[in-house]
């Protein structure tokens, strides 16, 4: 095995001796770092034909996949000017919208002639 104190942060290591250093309860495999690779959140080297990565690289991916909670599903505009939540929802009034001008077309058509 190799002696964990000898590895600096930013020395390549073999992506399953990365794994193994970084989640220490096994839960990261080989297969899963190089997911991250494809995703676009974790940096390997190819040398060789073998996949090297640092620790400092893991601590990236970690930055990078960590997830924010989620905002809240509108967009406020309302209470930017002081209304409360009452009245219809901005796609309920896109649907509002889109009827009422289907509505339009449909009485324009009808009171054009056919040609």
């Amino acid at each position: 095995m190799v002696d964990v104190s000898l590895i600096g942060d930013d020395q390549p290591i073999r992506l399953a001796v990365a794994a193994k250093l970084a989640f220490p309860d096994g839960t990261m495999t080989v297969h899963g770092l190089r997911r991250e690779f494809y995703k676009g959140n974790l940096a390997i080297e190819v040398i060789a034909g073998k996949h090297y990565t640092t620790l400092n690289d893991i601590k990236a991916m970690r930055v990078k996949c960590r997830e924010n909670p989620k905002g809240r599903g509108c967009t406020g505009a309302s209470r930017d000017r002081g209304d409360l939540d009452n009245g219809l929802s901005s796609m309920e009034r896109l649907n509002a919208a889109q009827a009422a001008a289907s509505m339009i077309g449909l009485r324009l058509k009808s009171s054009c002639k056919a040609t």
